[in-house]
């Protein structure tokens, strides 16, 4: 997209707003099939937690994408945009044995992560067929809060308790069709997936009617030019020629399955705000614009870095600025950060702004969260109104006091 795009819909559509661009979103998936066109069953489920919006859904289960949900609203979600169910992975983490039973109405596939839960599901329904997540107790990822593989997790069955999962597998005679690790997110290293792998294929021996190997995903994109990225493609040569292998010796063609968020949507999404004004102290130059943390936390929940530009004056010569929200407390999205000279009126586009952003927002401070769009064949689509303030009172119910 190019920045007269953007200020056309900022200027259509309001701000806040954020803009998805479809074309990134299926090349990007196209660049991850490709690389593992050496598989003979691949499937991508693309993790709905990134980016919930249904027609992102849809745009990508029309390429042919699953979905992996860890909610039952996600199921629906999914279910909504017309996806045949048994191409939904649903992998919850500290749900309800009744929330997983529901699902199973859905006719979708069950992943459990819970030996308790493992032995609860396989007593009463024992011909379903279920994914088991193993912990391979690797500590992996750009932040502690999204490693999720390392041995104080607590996601996954631990690989140590193997003879126990066993022993629950054999006492209630469960079917299991699928094997499932995610270690993290924002790994650069391939080796890490490669040497998870091995722990996978190990852990996968142990039952004779798999039908898929899941790897999870945690692929790392640039977040800002130059910046390093996990390299798909050796990653593509490297473990497709592992799992061919294994496959060979297991003496069946299994299905090797991911599930990128972060990757597929993260680099199409743009968020726009508008500098309400420039405010400089003793030793900051401030732009303040009419967002905040309520709109995209991730800065301050993750300390993760969004590329900042001056879409209004891309040219002007570069100061330094912090970059803060309305939200009535510590509120920064970057500090110090050398833009595009801004005046008051500007609009700034956050980059990388496609995963894990609007999907976090909130009503904090009472704030109307913003509209999406999507920008498909050269034509914006409104693909969510922006909130108004029937939205926001629409579930309180008012008593007489």
């Amino acid at each position: 997209m190019k920045n007269k795009d953007l200020l056309k819909i900022a200027e259509e559509f309001g701000n806040p707003v954020y803009v998805y661009d479809s074309e990134k979103i299926i090349a990007q998936y196209k660049r991850l099939t490709n690389a593992f066109k050496q598989v003979k069953n691949l499937k991508v489920n693309y993790a709905v937690k990134a980016l919930s919006n249904i027609n992102v859904l849809k745009l990508l289960t029309n390429e042919g994408s699953g979905l992996d949900t860890v909610s039952i609203q996600e199921v629906q979600l999914g279910l909504k945009t017309g996806i045949a169910p048994e191409k939904i992975i649903f992998t919850p983490n500290g749900v309800s044995i009744s929330e997983i039973e529901e699902a199973v109405k859905l006719g979708v596939q069950i992943n459990i992560d819970n030996l308790s839960v493992l032995e609860q599901f396989g007593s009463k329904h024992p011909t379903i067929p279920v994914c088991i997540r193993i912990n391979p107790h690797i500590m992996a990822g750009g932040n502690s809060n999204i490693s999720v593989g390392h041995i104080d997790s607590k996601f996954g069955i631990s690989i140590h308790q193997m003879p126990h999962l066993l022993r629950i597998v054999e006492n209630t005679g469960m079917n299991i069709n699928g094997i499932h690790m995610h270690t993290g997110s924002d790994i650069l290293d391939i080796e890490v997936f490669l040497y998870a792998s091995e722990i996978l294929f190990e852990a996968a021996e142990n039952f004779k009617n798999l039908e898929f190997l899941d790897f999870g995903s945690g692929f790392k994109v640039p977040y800002h030019e130059n910046d390093i990225e996990t390299n798909i493609e050796e990653l593509g040569e490297k473990l497709s020629k592992k799992f061919n292998a294994f496959c060979k010796k297991y003496g069946k063609e299994l299905t090797l399955a991911f599930e990128p968020g972060k990757f597929l949507v993260s680099e199409s999404g743009f968020f726009l705000v508008k500098v309400n004004s420039i405010k400089q102290t003793t030793s900051t130059v401030f732009a303040q614009v009419d967002s905040g943390f309520n709109h995209l936390i991730r800065p301050m929940l993750y300390g993760s870095k969004h590329e900042i530009v001056n879409i209004t004056h891309p040219t002007k010569n570069k100061r330094f600025y912090s970059v803060v929200g309305y939200i009535c407390e510590t509120d920064t999205f970057a500090t110090n950060k050398r833009i595009a000279e801004i005046t008051e009126g500007d609009i700034l586009a956050f980059k990388n702004a496609g995963a894990y952003c609007f999907s976090m927002a909130s009503n904090y401070n009472s704030r109307f969260r913003p509209a999406e769009v999507l920008w498909h064949k050269g034509e914006a689509k409104l693909i969510r109104k922006r909130e108004t303030f029937e939205d926001l009172i629409a579930n309180q119910v008012e008593v007489e006091l």
